[in-house]
């Protein structure tokens, strides 16, 4: 596995609505909750039920926002530990597959 699971914040990181940024080898990667919102403090039962997380990647030099959208490749997941550990296996497997340096 390229990229460790200690790299990225811990689950409950996300229910801040904050992104998490990284780059691997040319291979740039966001993880963020979608809707990227705070629901840290809003009820479980509250919350948008459709909300997931979405893993990112793209290739180097550029920022998330500074590249176009057609050179990002994104997939959703479940908001639970086990739908976290596959997006990092997701994002691992795009470097795996991708030529990216």
């Amino acid at each position: 596995m390229a990229i460790e699971k200690q790299t990225f914040f811990n689950l409950r990181h996300y229910e801040y609505g904050e992104a998490f940024f990284g780059s691997y080898k040319g291979m740039r990667y966001r993880l963020a909750r979608e809707p990227l919102e705070n629901v840290f403090f809003t009820p479980v039962d509250k919350r948008d039920p459709e909300a997931r997380l979405m893993a990112t990647v793209w290739p180097e030099p550029y920022s998330y926002f500074d590249t176009e959208d057609e050179k990002k490749i994104s997939e959703k997941f479940e908001i639970t530990e086990e739908g976290f550990e596959e997006a990092i296996a997701w994002i691992n497997a795009q470097f795996e597959s991708g030529n990216w340096s």
